[in-house]
């Protein structure tokens, strides 16, 4: 799905990331060339799918998820890439199902991960469907604390879930942002933040605050029916001269 990585790279370069590389397989190089002509592009030994861990020695921050693929190769290159970053992790999309559907992995998720599902990639994780929105909110509260990581449960009103068991829920955000790829563009704008140094709950309150506010900024000169992810990455600019006015 070269799609979602051209909106997880351009979400990250428009939240200042400086200088981005967005590794793909061989098949996707002219597509990120010419989509995302400001991203280094590095390429696997795979033409179709993501095959093997990269040094990762020179970066900042890394995203993985965004259109990754369930590639039985593929999972096994993500857990052996997770244990090659020392640099902060956000991992969304095909990486949270690829856990979902290896549990026993979850085990070797690094302290500090910042994890971002939706209502469905949590069951996968939790291995449990939830009954009512609180329950779920609970579960991934829970999964925060027993693992020591960032969950960022995504919604209308996307919620924050802390190691220490502390929540904190986003106020912007609207509901035409339920759309195909929108998910990708918090990946790219919370690794962007990690990059800057933000740290992890900097990263993710911002994050989230940031997406929410570029949608709803989105929305008053588009509408809720007609907003797209790109839209939330083209209006990016101005949410961040909101916060900065």
């Amino acid at each position: 799905m070269a799609g979602a990585a051209v909106l997880s790279a351009r979400a990250c370069l428009r939240s200042g990331v400086g200088k981005l590389t967005a590794h793909v397989p061989q098949a996707l190089y002219p597509i990120l060339q010419t989509a995302v002509p400001e991203a280094m592009v590095h390429l696997d030994t795979n033409e179709q799918f993501f095959s093997e861990p990269i040094d990762c020695d020179s970066y900042h921050a890394v995203g993985l998820g965004p259109g990754l693929g369930l590639n039985e190769t593929t999972a096994i290159a993500l857990i052996a890439q997770i244990r090659r970053v020392q640099c902060p992790l956000v991992i969304d999309a095909d990486a949270i199902n690829i856990f979902g559907n290896h549990r026993a992995w979850l085990q070797q998720l690094p302290k500090d991960i910042i994890m971002t599902p939706h209502q469905k990639e949590l069951e996968q994780l939790t291995g449990a469907t939830s009954t009512s929105s609180y329950e779920q909110l609970m579960k991934a509260s829970e999964f925060a604390q027993h693992f020591e990581c960032y969950i960022i449960l995504k919604g209308h009103y996307s919620a924050l879930c802390l190691p220490d068991g502390n929540i904190y829920f986003n106020t912007t955000g609207n509901p035409g942002m339920a759309t195909a790829g929108s998910g990708d563009v918090l990946t790219g704008i919370i690794t962007a933040l990690l990059a800057r140094g933000y740290s992890q709950r900097e990263a993710s309150l911002l994050g989230m605050y940031l997406h929410g506010l570029s949608g709803d900024l989105a929305v008053k000169e588009i509408g809720e029916e007609s907003l797209i992810a790109s839209d939330i990455i083209n209006f990016l600019p101005k949410a961040f001269k909101r916060l900065n006015d």
